[in-house]
């Protein structure tokens, strides 16, 4: 098995020893645009002499705004080349954030690539040089493609050492302002080669890139995953060409978030009722051609791995998908910690857990249960953050998760809840929301959930309605949710009961700011927008309220 120093070595390996394999595919305008390891080659070395004419000091920031598209990853790549430091910005963000961002990391000059609203975001750039991509529609003073025409490839790889930073990763952050978490080339070597080693593929895999690139999860596993391995990257070319692109691709690994099983299951029941569903998978060999037709369609026909992380999975969601012969590994990491924590693994896999902890990483509870962990690609600090960077250490050198969880006598980990997501009642009791919405999450009619409760007597339910839920009438759907309550509150201390629940007019999104771009709900701020309303919710004399 291969075994790399830098991403750098890695790439240049495989554009001298399969320069023809595809290394980067590209939808666009109803065509696919394909990027050998060559090709991909020699426009990162164009722009990465373009990079280093500016004549910016080592080590400077470029930032990168896109998009996952081709383009991300080549310039990704070129920036290591010219050896500065990437600054990865969520294509979700708005132009404040995007500000901050490029203020508080001191970027020198921005990649634009692929966006849905840039018009919008621009205004958070100025003083700095902005390089745009033409081949999605943006057209700035200086363009990928006129540099890529002007500039000769760069020769050498620069003289970097391996405690060099590589990138500073802002969190998305379900609270507060994001961090800039710093890795180095060593964190990114040393995490990457471990999944090579952990997670066996053959030999030029597949991969389907759509999770934002900006995470550490994307990052890690699909991109540096390419880059280590010698894989092709499948981007997709919108949200309505997702499911087709995906299908068309029938990745080797495939990585989602809980949000995409859910839309999975509406997708796959909207077609087939589930009655149906269950009487045709009952049948010996009929059972195998329709589950063998659902993983086709999805694009899970050749997946040898598919893993599910960012936030807790419903356990009847895997049990439900594990009939159809998909048996999802939930994991679990941090972008401070590479993503090299826990994992579930083919033949040990354990549902309702996040798995064993990975080989090449470390993990204690503290006095308190929390989860810590150590591994030899843990971030060096939070970038201008020194206190915080203290307070996230313990004295031993682990992180300390800030996640609440307990191991089995096999060794396998289940997260119970996150200290930071813990509540007061107007009782003076703490909840922990996590492993009650968990089990809520189970309801079909449910698609997301968030408990509260600050500042009244008993907690609340604010619930976002499935596809499913929303064609069911009012009535019925009361009755179920009612039932459901009445079911979880049978196994809750008497603080933790659940009084009410209110059904949302409009879902959380990345849009509207209720989500992260990873598809957690941002509950400070689901807090901040509905909390004058508890007190009356709490009041009224309905059970299931309809905002």
């Amino acid at each position: 098995m291969l075994k790399f120093e830098s991403p750098l070595l890695a790439f240049e390996y495989w554009e001298k020893n399969s320069p023809d394999k595809e290394f980067l595919r590209q939808h666009i305008n109803n065509k696919l645009i394909i990027y050998t390891f060559k090709e991909s080659g020699n426009e990162i070395r164009r722009m990465a002499t373009a990079l280093k004419a500016f004549d910016f000091p080592k080590q400077s920031k470029i930032a990168l705004l896109s998009k996952n598209c081709a383009h991300w990853v080549m310039a990704d790549i070129a920036i290591m080349m010219a050896g500065h430091v990437s600054i990865p910005i969520y294509p979700t963000l708005q132009a404040d954030t995007i500000k901050h961002i490029l203020d508080h990391s001191e970027s020198k000059a921005i990649i634009v690539g692929k966006l849905d609203d840039y018009a919008s975001q621009k205004s958070a750039i100025s003083n700095m040089p902005i390089i745009s991509v033409e081949e999605y529609g943006n057209y700035e003073t200086l363009t990928w493609e006129n540099i890529i025409s002007q500039n000769e490839p760069l020769k050498h790889l620069p003289d970097s050492l391996a405690t060099d930073l590589i990138t500073i990763i802002y969190t998305s952050g379900t609270t507060g302002l994001p961090k800039g978490v710093m890795h180095t080339i060593e964190n990114f070597t040393n995490a990457s080669n471990a999944f090579v080693n952990n997670i066996p593929l053959s030999n030029h895999p597949k991969f389907f890139s759509y999770l934002p690139l900006s995470h550490i999860a994307e990052r890690i596993g699909i991109e540096l995953g390419a880059i280590f391995r010698g894989a092709s990257m499948t981007f997709s070319e919108s949200l309505e060409t997702f499911a087709s692109n995906l299908e068309d691709t029938q990745p080797d690994l495939f990585f989602a978030v809980p949000r995409i099983w859910t839309k999975f299951q509406e997708k796959i029941l909207q077609n087939m009722p589930q009655k149906k569903l269950d009487r045709m998978i009952g049948f010996p060999i009929i059972g195998n051609i329709v589950k063998k037709k659902i993983q086709k369609k999805l694009g899970l026909s050749q997946a040898t791995y598919i893993f599910s992380g960012a936030a807790p999975l419903a356990s009847s969601l895997m049990i439900w998908f594990e009939k159809l012969g998909i048996n999802i590994l939930q994991g679990y990491g941090m972008t401070e910690d590479c993503i090299l924590s826990h994992t579930n693994m083919p033949g040990a896999n354990v549902i309702g857990s996040v798995g064993k902890i990975a080989q090449g990483s470390k993990a204690i509870l503290s006095a308190e249960g929390e989860i810590c962990i150590k591994n030899d690609c843990l971030m060096v600090g939070y970038f201008k953050s020194p206190e915080e960077t203290n307070k996230i250490f313990d004295e031993n050198g682990y992180l300390k998760t800030g996640d609440i969880g307990e191991y089995d006598h096999d060794g396998y980990l289940t997260i119970t809840g996150r200290a930071k997501d813990q509540f007061k009642t107007d009782k003076g009791k703490y909840i922990s929301p996590a492993p009650i919405e968990l089990e809520l999450s189970k309801n079909e009619n449910i698609d997301q959930v968030c408990i509260v409760g600050m500042g009244i007597p008993q907690p609340i339910l604010l619930i976002v309605l499935s596809l499913i839920g929303n064609e069911k009438n009012k009535q019925e759907l009361t009755q179920n949710i009612i039932q459901s309550i009445d079911i979880i509150n049978g196994t809750l201390e008497k603080h933790e009961k659940i009084e009410k629940a209110v059904i949302m007019k409009e879902e959380w999104t990345v849009a509207n700011g209720l989500m992260t771009p990873t598809l957690k709900i941002k509950r400070s701020q689901v807090e901040k927008i509905h909390i004058p309303m508890y007190r009356s919710w709490f009041n009224s004399s309905d059970q299931v309220i309809y905002e």
